[in-house]
């Protein structure tokens, strides 16, 4: 990878079945590989992760029904 930052952010509205696959997705690859893959604008970027990571999850549930879970994982 060079010595670029790379970010790359997705938002989307999809169905509830549709982010649960992709959790899946992303946790199969956590547990299987150790990397994650990221294709974005010609880049191909994959992300190594280390043995042990921080685990962060923040809920936040609004008055009137709006609610959001973040996940941040860190290493």
């Amino acid at each position: 990878m060079s010595d670029e930052l790379f970010e790359h952010e997705t938002e989307t509205t999809i169905t509830r079945e549709q982010a649960a696959a992709k959790l899946r997705a992303l946790a199969d690859a956590l547990e299987k590989q150790n990397s994650i893959r990221v294709v974005q604008s010609g880049h191909d970027v994959t992300v190594r992760v280390g043995d042990t990571v921080d685990y962060e999850l923040e809920v936040e549930v609004e008055p009137g029904g709006k609610s959001e879970i973040e996940v941040t994982l860190s290493w």
